[in-house]
This record gives C-alpha cells, sequence and structure tokens, in this order.
C-alpha cells in the first residue's frame, strides 16, 4: 500500500465502505503485503493545528483486510522522528511471537531512518481486530482497524451485510503526546486528561471548529450495515449508541458471539464489537432522517478526574428528502458516565456463538493457577526531587505488587539466546501479602510497589487460570487486561474480592465469550481460562496506557512443546537492533 496524502473526512469514509463492501461479498482478494511509512503529519482539531505521528499520512491509519488463515505482510519504514514499534492487536500468531510488536518484550524498537518487515500469521481470528504502536503513547494516532474474512467459500453465521464500516473510537489530546508522557514520568504525577473523545478521528460537530469535518454515515432505507467497532482510546472506557437505532451485537476481539440487541455498548480501550445496524427509520423515525452516533467516557472512579466529553458522528438516510435532511440529528440516550449498572449489564450478555462451524472449547481442568491483584501504587519520591503523585510520591502501577519495568534489550531475544540478567522467571501466582482489596480505609504502606522485570514460565500444553482482582488501592476501577498471543475464555466474573470456594461454582464453562482483551470490573474480579499452547513470549498488561507506563504487566514465557509443530519458530536475521 502506497503513501497517501490527507483526504476529507467524507471521501475517507465513502473509500472505506466501497473497500470493505467489495470485501465482504468475495469480488476480489485482498492484498495482503501493506507498506507503512511511519511519518508526521499536521492535523486541525478543536480550533487549532497539531503535528502528529501517523501511516502514510492518515489518521486514523490505513485499513488491513485479510480472510482467516492467511498470511499478511507490513513493511513499515520508520521517516518519523522516534523509535517505535506496531502490534497487531488480537492476533494470536503461533509460534511467531518475533512479530507481535511490544517494544522491548518481542523485539527492539524500529530506529528512525531504518525500516522492518512484519510476517503477520493468522489462524483462528475472524471479525474485527486491530493494529497500533505499542511504544510510548504513540498508538493515540498510529492506529487502524484489521478485518478479517471467512475464508473463501465460507460465510457469515449471519446475514451479509449491505457494507461494513470501521468506528473507530479515540481520544485527543491539544498537547503533544510524547512531551505529555515525558512530564508525567518527570513529576511521577498523573497523564493529563484528553481534549476530546473522537469517531474515526474526529470529536464531532459538539465542539469548536469541528462541524465540516465531523464523521458522516450515508445509508438507505432497509439495510443492514455491519459497524466494526474498535476503542483505540488511550484512557477511556466508552458507551456508545445510534440515536432510534438499536444495533445487534455478533462479535468481539474477531470472535462471534450470541447474537443480542442493545441500546448502546460499552467497550475498553483495546476492545473490539462487531455490530449489525438495521436502518429502518428513514420513514416511522425522525422527521429529519439523520441521527447521532455517539461515544460518552464511562467513568468507573468518580475520585479520578475524566474527559466529561461526548464525540458525535452522524448517521444521515440519503433516500430521506432534502428537507428532512437539514435540522439538528436526534441524539442517543446513553448512560451516565458514572453508570457502572450500565456497563455491567451490557458486559454480562457476552457468550460465545458455540455453534457447529464456530465451537467453543473451554479447558476443565487447569494445571496453573494464578491469582493477581491489580493496583494504582507508589514509589517514594526521589532524594532532591518535588513528585506530584499521592502523599508526594511517584506513581506506580503493579500486579501482584511487581510494578514491571522494561529491561534494555527484549525478552524475546534474551530468552532464545539465553541471555542472563534481563529478567527474572519469578513472577509470583500469587500477591505478596493479603489483606481486604476492596477496602478503601488501608494502611499508606500498603500502596508501595517494588519496581522489577518478572515474567512467569510456563509448560507447553498447561491450562492456565488467572483471577484477576481490582484493589482499592488509590482508587478501585475497571482494567482492561490485553494477553498478547492468546484469546481466552472469560469465565467468571463478580464484585469484591474472589471466593475460591463458591466463585468458581458459579463459571460458565458452556458458552463464555472468547476474548483477548477483558474488563476487569471496579472492586471485582475477573477469571480467565486458556491452554498455552503458543511458544514463545508473550505480554500481558493493563490497555490504559498510563498504567502500563506504571508497570501493570508482565510477560508469559511458554515453552516449547516435543514436536516440530510446538516449537517456537526460529528467530528472522531481520530482527531491529537495541
Amino acid at each position: 500500500m502506497a503513501g497517501v496524502t490527507k483526504i476529507p473526512a467524507m471521501l475517507w469514509v465513502l473509500g472505506v465502505v466501497f473497500t470493505f463492501g467489495a470485501a465482504a461479498v468475495g469480488l476480489a482478494e485482498a492484498d495482503n503485503t501493506y507498506d507503512f511509512f511511519i511519518k508526521e503529519a499536521k492535523y486541525k482539531r478543536l480550533c487549532r493545528d497539531k503535528t502528529i505521528l501517523t501511516v502514510n499520512g492518515q489518521f486514523p491509519g490505513p485499513t488491513i483486510t485479510a480472510r482467516k488463515g492467511e498470511v499478511v505482510i507490513v513493511k513499515v519504514h520508520n521517516q518519523g522522528n522516534k523509535n517505535i514499534t506496531i502490534h497487531w492487536h488480537g492476533v494470536d500468531q503461533p509460534r511467531n511471537p518475533w512479530y507481535d510488536g511490544p517494544e522491548f518484550i518481542t523485539q527492539c524498537p524500529i530506529q528512525p531512518g531504518t525500516s522492518f518487515t512484519y510476517r503477520i500469521v493468522l489462524s483462528d481470528e475472524e471479525g474485527t481486530i486491530w493494529w497500533h504502536a505499542h511504544s510510548d503513547f504513540d498508538r493515540a494516532t498510529v492506529h487502524g482497524a484489521f478485518v478479517i474474512h471467512p475464508k473463501r467459500g465460507s460465510n457469515y453465521p449471519f446475514k451479509a451485510p449491505e457494507r461494513e464500516i470501521p468506528i473507530i473510537l479515540g481520544e485527543w489530546w491539544k498537547e503533544d503526546v510524547t512531551h505529555m508522557l515525558e512530564q508525567s514520568k518527570r513529576t511521577g504525577g498523573e497523564v493529563d486528561l484528553s481534549d476530546a473523545n473522537t469517531i474515526n478521528g474526529q470529536p464531532g460537530d459538539l465542539f469548536p471548529c469541528s462541524k465540516d469535518a465531523t464523521f458522516k454515515l450515508p445509508v438507505r432505507t432497509g439495510k443492514t450495515y455491519l459497524l466494526r467497532i474498535i476503542n483505540a482510546g488511550l484512557t477511556n472506557d466508552l458507551f456508545f449508541g445510534i440515536a432510534g437505532h438499536p444495533i445487534t451485537i455478533i462479535g468481539t476481539d474477531g470472535r462471534y458471539l450470541k447474537p443480542f440487541t442493545v441500546k448502546h455498548i460499552m467497550i475498553s480501550p483495546g476492545q473490539t464489537m462487531d455490530a449489525l445496524l438495521d436502518t429502518d427509520r428513514a420513514i416511522m423515525g425522525s422527521s429529519n432522517g439523520r441521527y447521532y452516533m455517539a461515544a460518552r467516557t464511562f467513568a468507573s472512579n468518580p475520585d479520578l478526574d475524566f474527559n466529561n466529553s461526548t464525540a458525535t458522528a452522524i448517521l444521515e438516510y440519503m433516500d430521506a428528502p432534502r428537507a428532512r435532511r437539514v435540522g439538528l440529528p436526534d441524539f442517543p440516550n446513553l448512560p451516565a458516565n458514572l453508570d457502572m449498572d450500565a456497563a455491567t449489564e451490557y458486559t454480562a450478555q457476552l457468550r460465545s456463538l458455540a455453534s457447529k462451524d464456530h465451537p467453543v472449547d473451554v479447558p476443565m481442568h487447569v494445571d496453573e493457577e494464578m491469582f493477581i491483584t491489580i493496583a494504582v501504587n507508589v514509589f517514594p519520591c526521589a532524594h532532591n526531587k518535588t513528585c506530584e503523585g499521592p502523599r508526594g510520591n511517584s506513581l506506580a502501577a503493579s500486579l501482584n505488587n511487581v510494578s514491571f519495568q522494561n529491561p534494555s534489550i527484549d525478552i524475546l531475544d534474551a530468552y532464545y539466546s539465553a541471555v542472563d540478567g534481563v529478567y527474572e522467571a519469578n513472577f509470583p501466582n500469587q500477591p505478596p501479602f493479603f489483606f481486604n482489596f476492596t477496602d478503601t480505609t488501608v494502611p499508606v504502606e500498603f500502596e508501595f510497589t517494588k519496581a522489577g522485570t518478572k515474567v512467569k514460565v510456563l509448560e507447553y500444553g498447561s491450562v492456565v487460570e488467572v483471577v484477576f482482582q481490582d484493589t482499592a488501592l488509590n482508587g478501585a476501577e475497571t482494567h482492561p487486561m490485553h494477553l498478547h498471543g492468546y484469546a481466552f475464555y472469560t469465565v467468571g466474573k463478580g464484585f469484591g474480592i474472589f471466593n475460591k470456594s463458591t466463585d468458581p461454582a458459579k463459571y460458565n464453562l458452556v458458552d463464555p465469550p472468547y476474548q483477548n482483551t477483558v474488563t476487569v470490573p471496579k472492586a471485582g474480579w475477573t477469571a480467565i481460562r486458556w491452554r498455552a499452547t503458543n511458544p514463545g513470549v508473550w505480554f500481558m498488561h493493563c490497555h490504559f496506557d498510563r498504567h502500563t507506563v506504571w508497570g501493570m504487566n508482565t510477560v508469559f514465557i511458554v515453552k516449547d512443546g516435543n514436536t516440530p509443530r510446538s516449537k517456537m519458530m526460529s528467530r528472522p536475521a531481520s530482527m531491529p537492533k537495541c
């Protein structure tokens, strides 16, 4: 794919709609080789010009399309001014961790003026996933959709849509995100709030200087459209809905679900949702034939400041009389920012399709049990330094009270080449001490954590169950936990402290959702299971990017199996150097 110039928003969406429509009906096989040119480009939002990092000058970036089981080649040419890596979020990459993308985990960064070619091996994924930068806060603007259609000759497990449209939800900062991150690291304080939520790169006409560029989706009466919804934001869970139009959810994270119909969704950073939209309102509904799509922040921790803004886009019936398409669009009735019940009710409806063509295979026994506490912590402020974190300390984050620190070379290379001193293979299966994890009045000394580069080593073929437990340290909140290299079954969720004696009896082992990013509820727990049959080095982290930077991460190393097909692929000679 050659580099392209910036194009108007309406032309951009029409081009995307055409591309998706052609691919959906199999008119031509997608070209599986892409060129990504990392370059700076100037964009205007909220009345102000700003230089941002992009792929091919586009924001959001180009859409990758492929079919289930194909191999996609992406040549990344870093023409920017900083190191970067790209992650293919939701791709299992069987036996192929070398091209997974997180910096200093599976590769050294691609330095300015150099190139690196990713080989993306698709396997069981089908539906919407996405790609994004996996270095610093670069994914704020370096991201795009990755759409995997059924194998040729196969069909969707639902009626084929008229068209398919990516709906990428994100955030916009007036300031430079790299400078913002550097300031947060320097002061030990919070990351600045974004200035707007966005839909396909635009904040919408509720914001100044934004009306003309508001994303518009042209539709016609009596059709079904497939919306491929992605939360590419760095910091915000989001409610999303369309005025006058319920949507039917049929997939998440590149896997199919039992269909269910809702007025709105809650989607966390890193997650994708596939939704069918029936357009039946031009005659029955509003008098103007125009309807807002809207995205609003879901804030699970009221004690934290949050971006209290609503991004909008416009659904417009092109077959409605022109006189009925000039008024103010109808607005959806989204939940309030703090509506925990609405978020919980939505996520509870996610269940795998579990059909003959898309079966489930939930492990019934567990070999490796892990209980992992999630916490926002602090480090003591360095001598002769002023810190802006709680009580004058520096903010940190941890899993099982280990605040992950990136090494100076990538862990995959160190593991493959048996380099000592890069990581410690002793990530704990439980926290170092137990207390009332959801109590808001725990002793202050519990907030302190220790830095380390600790990983968990797994035997090939072992069944792993991880129970994530949110804690109230520095405020309980939701956490979107993402695992690289695997999808997992989300077998249970609940509020309060996980009870090992009683809560497993409530697990869904029949049709749990098969996800790669799961929202752990505020002051609650989530249980996930998977089989460790993908050898390599795989990152696990919170998809709130400030938490990732603060250390809410760990790494799984899955050993090779005994057969050639159960061993990690050899190291490519072209890997970037640190």
